[in-house]
């Protein structure tokens, strides 16, 4: 059996003010492609499908027409709730859905749902596993709210993984579909910027202990591609997709991918990552505004791209911004680099910023805001407001 893995939609997501559903788009259409290029039997979505609980209309239209493509290649859908997304929503006619194929697990209902395919070697379980605060179990760390979903679920369904892999031809095999902050013997995933509510050290962490009775455990949460065990030493692999796409710049070297999981009749025997094309990459730039916009300033690179430019130059520049998006409109962060004199001593701008009268600093943030200076009505009503609460 061929399994694809992803997680981290975030469908909807704006990044730095830009939407993303175009680029989400262009990556689900890429997905729906691989599925049926690999002739995958199950296609595994492990949380935060949407960015936030209550999602807008055109993003609930977007995952929408994704489910309803992939559903047209054959293959069997499996998706859980995150931590973004509302439970109650993400599970709307889950019931009905799931006899047509595609299974959602938003609400955990005193057991994980567990459904069953059939390949040449036998069954194959799929437990899905969704987000669950541990409060609502009545735990006080989600390794404990996890142990009392898997003891539940193994306690009232026949397909337990831990009376079932022995590892003889026809029997069970074993995947988890799971949303939490996996850790590995005290070693915690690497993060990225664009990873919310997730709280390193304590409370949130689960050991990748937790799931070794499972042939693949198939994570979502954080958005780096990575395994948690190594996919070594005779361990069941336990692996983070990562997101589809870089919602920050601390992801723009990271190659995103989806993961190809191959079933023998043992358990797992191949993994690999499919990389995901962007419609449009995230980079960061640096240098002096003047060989930013030259036209012959890096031929190779995608003036279309998300950027962030970091700008040099020690003069005062007039609309740095404006002049950058005539080259590149798709600036998403402009930040200086620039160190001034005085009294033959170097201090930076942020302690300039303390020398500044109150009136500049307002000036000098409406400037940054609205990308033009401050016309002398609103300076005159900016120093009325100062006397008065001075």
């Amino acid at each position: 059996m061929k399994i694809l893995h992803t997680a981290d939609l975030h469908i909807g997501k704006i990044v730095n003010g830009f939407s993303m559903l175009e680029d989400q788009k262009y990556v689900l259409t890429q997905m729906v492609d691989m599925t049926k290029e690999q002739g995958v039997q199950a296609f595994v979505i492990a949380g935060d499908v949407y960015d936030r609980p209550i999602p807008s209309a055109e993003a609930v239209l977007v995952f929408h027409e994704f489910i309803q493509r992939l559903h047209e290649t054959g293959v069997e859908i499996f998706c859980i709730s995150g931590n973004h997304d509302s439970p109650e929503r993400l599970g709307f006619a889950q019931e009905i859905l799931g006899e047509h194929g595609v299974h959602f697990e938003g609400t955990y209902k005193g057991c994980c749902k567990q459904v069953t395919l059939q390949d040449e070697y036998g069954p194959v379980v799929f437990t899905l596993m969704p987000f669950v605060k541990p409060a609502i179990l009545q735990e006080n760390s989600s390794m404990e709210a996890v142990r009392h979903m898997l003891r539940d679920t193994f306690e009232t369904e026949e397909e337990n993984p831990q009376k079932d892999n022995t590892g003889k031809e026809g029997t069970r095999r074993h995947v988890l579909v799971t949303h939490f902050f996996v850790t590995n013997a005290g070693h915690e995933p690497e993060l990225s910027d664009s990873e919310s509510h997730v709280l390193v050290g304590g409370l949130d962490n689960v050991d990748a202990s937790c799931f070794d009775c499972f042939d693949y455990t198939a994570l979502g949460h954080i958005h780096k591609p990575q395994s948690m065990n190594g996919e070594k030493d005779g361990l069941s692999p336990v692996i983070y997709a990562g997101s589809p796409l870089a919602y920050s710049f601390s992801e723009c070297t990271q190659e995103k991918s989806l993961v190809l999981v191959d079933l023998n009749k043992d358990g797992v025997s191949n993994i690999t990552r499919i990389p995901i094309k962007p419609l449009h990459r995230m980079r960061k730039l640096k240098g002096r505004l003047e060989e930013l916009i030259s036209p012959v300033f890096d031929s190779h690179l995608d003036k279309e791209d998300y950027l962030q430019i970091t700008l040099s130059d020690e003069e005062e520049l007039i609309d740095p911004i404006g002049t950058l998006r005539n080259v590149y409109p798709n600036v998403m962060q402009l930040l200086f680099e620039k160190k001034e004199k005085e009294n033959n001593g170097d201090f930076t701008v942020a302690e300039a910023k303390t020398k500044m009268t109150t009136e500049a600093l307002f000036e000098e943030f409406y400037h940054l805001i609205r990308e033009k200076d401050m016309d002398d009505e609103r300076k005159s009503v900016i120093e009325d407001v100062i006397r008065e609460i001075s």
